[in-house]
């Protein structure tokens, strides 16, 4: 089942990578989340102030075994972080529309594709 990204919670990580000259970075971890690099942080506890996490696997706000289980099916059960220029045209889609992100993964491969927005945002 592939993950999707909201727009609108993915737009404002871009356009920060944009702004710094920075890559994007797609992290499985605690969630499964795109950031900037070296992104603004929080000045009251140093946590980064955007993160776009993938719909159903955000910890603040899903419970533990839904989002472990959902981002184990669809990445694996290892914790990694990819690198991609946020200026490829899958991203400079995002940013300059109102579509959500659809990520599906293979062994070896992830792929990205811009699909329209879904009223319940799933």
């Amino acid at each position: 089942m592939p993950l999707r990204f909201k727009g609108a919670d993915l737009r404002p990580v871009l356009a920060e990578a944009v702004a710094n000259r920075s890559r994007v970075i797609l992290a499985k971890d605690q969630g499964v989340y795109f950031l900037a690099e070296g992104g603004e942080r929080r000045p009251e506890d140093g946590r980064l102030k955007r993160l776009a996490y993938a719909v159903g696997c955000n910890p603040d706000v899903d419970p533990f075994d839904n989002w472990w289980e959902l981002s184990r099916a669809e990445l694996g059960g290892d914790d990694f972080g990819e690198f991609f220029d946020p200026n490829e045209r899958v991203f400079t889609r995002i940013l300059n529309s109102e579509d959500d992100l659809e990520l599906s993964a293979t062994a070896t491969h992830l792929s990205f594709k811009p699909v329209p927005p879904t009223p319940d945002g799933h």
